[in-house]
């Protein structure tokens, strides 16, 4: 496995074939991986939680919900688990409503083992950087939150463009002023310039 995969994460193999589902779970151990399987997609949505990580392996064709069904539920309920679609059955209608949502690969039965573990990589590559995203985002949260009412309204004026003296025009207070906020902001935001604090009231700054 590459740098891609996170410690945490977890290749799930939905197949209702217990052959199948054992010989994936076994190739993909023996690759590195973390496994856990299941036997349809109601199964798997049981267990489900929204802090899971890693790649859904599902089979197209499963008893109840299909593999492309299990994929535009998990969708609906806002997870951005990367998909790679396996099928005996395969056909191009099917494979273009599984690309439509964004799977990662849709592989035909028997694939090369090498197909299925470059289409795994590349879904844990998707995951990790939207990881990367997400804990950079709760990092701005987090930092927002301690600004003060007065150095958010500072924030959101910055953001719309506005020059030191006109913020302190619009706030009533003077330049100097607005420069300390400034500073202290940047301190608190991390954030090395006026461009960097434009980017941080455009993300969510706006004094509430």
């Amino acid at each position: 496995m590459g740098e891609a995969t996170d410690r945490n994460a977890t290749i799930y193999v939905v197949d209702d074939d217990a052959s199948m589902r054992d010989s994936l779970s076994l190739m993909l151990g023996l690759m590195g991986y973390r496994t856990a399987s299941f036997d349809s997609a109601e199964g798997f949505l049981s267990a489900y939680r929204d802090d899971w990580t890693g790649c859904v392996v599902a089979d197209l064709r499963l008893p109840g919900r299909s593999g492309l069904a299990l994929q535009a539920e998990l969708r609906a309920r806002g997870s951005h688990l990367p998909f790679v679609i396996i099928t005996a059955h395969g056909d191009v209608s099917s494979a273009r409503k599984a690309f439509q949502a964004e799977a990662i690969d849709f592989l035909e039965k028997p694939f090369d083992r090498a197909d299925l573990q470059a289409a795994i990589e590349k879904g844990l590559e998707q995951e990790l950087r939207r990881l990367r995203r997400a804990r950079a985002t709760n990092e701005e949260v987090s930092r927002l939150a301690m600004l003060t009412r007065r150095e958010r309204e500072v924030l959101d004026l910055v953001g719309r463009g506005l020059h030191a003296k006109e913020i302190a025009r619009t706030l009533t207070i003077s330049p100097r002023t607005v420069e300390v906020h400034k500073a202290s902001l940047m301190d608190k935001l991390g954030a090395r310039n006026v461009a960097e604090l434009v980017r941080f009231a455009l993300a969510g700054g706006k004094p509430p």
